[in-house]
């Protein structure tokens, strides 16, 4: 009986775990306009991206273009190296779940959304780091 709880509580462990990190990042202290001004850069890009419902993004791991549908906006922005990034999630024509991360950055005009990179498809986690430059 007692290995079997134990046994119990290794394996629920790392469900949790993985409960946590699904789940968007945020800092919270960024706040108000700025908070908005983020979010309102992102869907700005979004709709500008549009092509009859669609957005395109260049996936540079599988080496071809996606044609994704929007599904729902994020609310977590982070703060990696000079960009604010905020993600939303998309499905492809294969109904593949696909997490696109968005980079912001000020600017002498405000907010611009530069970059949309993939962050993930179906859960799988692509990586890419801001922090260096």
């Amino acid at each position: 009986m007692i290995v079997s709880k134990t046994l119990k509580t290794v394996l629920a462990v790392p469900i949790l775990a993985l409960a946590f990190t699904a789940q968007a990042a945020d800092d919270p202290s960024i706040k108000g306009d700025l908070r908005k001004n983020i979010q309102a850069s992102m869907n700005d890009f979004i709709q500008q991206q549009n092509i009859n419902g669609s957005m395109y993004v260049y996936d540079a791991v599988d080496g071809k273009l996606l044609k994704l549908k929007l599904d729902k906006l994020h609310s977590g922005i982070v703060k990696k190296g000079d960009f604010y990034v905020s993600c939303a999630d998309f499905r492809d024509g294969d109904g593949r779940k696909v997490d696109i991360d968005f980079l912001v950055r000020p600017s002498d005009n405000g907010l611009i959304t530069t970059q949309a990179l993939v962050h993930s498809i179906d859960g799988n986690k692509r990586k890419y780091h801001l922090e260096k430059m």
